[in-house]
C-alpha cells in the first residue's frame, strides 16, 4: 500500500515539553492538534520511520494523515518535475544557450537545438490537434542586440499556442522579455514600441539596434550572470507550465501562479539584468494594441474645368 509522506518543502518541528508544530512549504508555523496520538507516531509515520513488524495505524492516526494529505503538506506520490513532458526548443549563443538547456533539463524538459529556419517552419506548421497546447516552447538567447527584423517571424508563435521567450544583451544590461504564449501576449514588436515610447532618446535608441554604433565592448555574460539569466528564464518556463496545467488553452499559460514572488506575471514582465553586480529589476508591460491606419488623403481639384486632372497633396 502507498503511503503519504511529508510533502517536499513541509517539515514537522518537535518542540521540546510542548505539541509537535508544523512548518509549511511557505514557512509558517501551524500547531497540530494531533488528539489522542503521540507527536512521535504522528513524526513516525509522515516521515516514513516506522519501525518494522510495528502496530498499524489507527483510525485517528489515519484522520490525522488524511487532513495532511488534504491542506497539500502529504503526498502519496513524488512529484513530478516542474517541466516533465514540454518540449523547449533553445537556439542562441552559445554560452547562455548551454545553461539554459541544463537548467530546463533538470526541471524534465525534453531540450532540443532549433535553427530559425525550423522556428520559420513551426509559425507556419498547421495545428497539430494531437498535440495538447502549452506543451512546447522556443527559447531564443543573444549575446548582443538583437538585429532588426530577426525575431519578426518568431513573434508568431504565439498564433501557433507556442510559448516565445527570449533574451538579448545590450551594453551592460541583459533583457528578458515577457514569456509569450496565446494570440495577444507581449512580443518582440511591442517591446521595441514600448521602450521606444518611453525614453526621449528614441532617435538614438532606433540607431543603436539599427547597428549605428561603435563595436561591442562587452561585457560578456561570465559563469555566474550565465547562470542566474538561465534561472530566470526558466522560472518563466516553470510559470507557464504551472498556469497551462491549471487551465489548459485559456491563454493563460504566460501568467503564472498565486507562488510567483514577484506580482508581475510571466507574460506581462520585463526583465532588465545588470551584469555588473548580478542585480536585476522588473518592469509593468503591456501588449501594443492594433490601431486602424489612418485614412488616405482626399483628392484636391485643379482649377481647369471638367476635364482637369486630379492632384493629391
Amino acid at each position: 500500500m502507498t503511503r503519504s509522506r511529508l510533502a517536499p518543502g513541509t517539515g514537522i518541528v518537535t518542540v521540546p515539553g510542548a505539541a509537535p508544530v508544523l512548518r509549511t512549504s511557505g514557512g509558517e508555523f501551524l500547531r497540530i492538534d494531533t488528539g489522542g496520538v503521540t507527536g512521535e507516531a504522528l513524526v513516525r509515520r509522515l516521515a516514513g520511520e516506522e519501525a518494522p513488524g510495528e502496530e498499524p495505524q489507527s483510525a485517528e492516526l489515519a484522520r490525522l494523515v488524511e487532513a495532511f494529505e488534504a491542506g497539500g503538506h502529504a503526498v502519496s506520490v513524488p512529484p513530478r518535475a516542474l517541466l516533465a513532458g514540454r518540449t523547449v526548443h533553445v537556439l542562441g549563443d552559445p554560452v547562455l544557450t548551454g545553461p539554459v538547456a541544463r537548467c530546463a533539463g533538470a526541471e524534465g524538459a525534453e531540450v532540443r537545438p532549433i535553427t530559425p529556419d525550423q522556428v520559420a517552419e513551426l509559425t507556419r506548421a498547421a495545428p497539430d490537434h494531437g498535440r495538447p497546447e502549452g506543451r512546447v516552447a522556443v527559447v531564443w538567447c543573444l549575446d548582443s542586440p538583437v538585429p532588426e527584423g530577426l525575431w519578426d517571424t518568431a513573434d508568431r508563435l504565439p498564433d501557433r499556442r507556442i510559448a516565445w521567450l527570449r533574451c538579448h544583451r545590450e551594453g551592460s544590461h541583459s533583457w528578458i522579455e515577457p514569456l509569450a504564449a496565446a494570440p495577444g501576449d507581449v512580443t518582440s514588436r511591442h517591446i521595441r514600441l514600448r521602450r521606444l515610447a518611453a525614453t526621449p532618446a528614441h532617435r538614438e535608441l532606433a540607431a543603436y539596434w539599427a547597428g549605428h554604433r561603435t563595436p561591442d565592448t562587452g561585457p560578456h555574460p561570465t559563469e555566474a550572470s550565465a547562470a542566474l539569466i538561465a534561472a530566470l528564464l526558466t522560472a518563466a518556463l516553470i510559470a507557464w507550465a504551472e498556469a497551462e496545467a491549471e487551465a489548459p488553452g485559456t491563454g493563460a499559460g504566460a501568467g503564472g501562479t498565486g507562488r510567483q514572488p514577484s506580482g508581475l506575471a510571466a507574460r506581462r514582465r520585463l526583465r532588465r539584468v545588470d551584469l555588473r553586480d548580478l542585480t536585476f529589476t522588473e518592469h509593468p508591460v503591456l501588449p501594443v494594441p492594433v490601431v486602424a491606419p489612418l485614412p488616405a488623403p482626399a483628392p484636391v481639384r485643379t482649377r481647369g474645368g471638367a476635364g482637369a486632372a486630379e492632384a493629391r497633396p
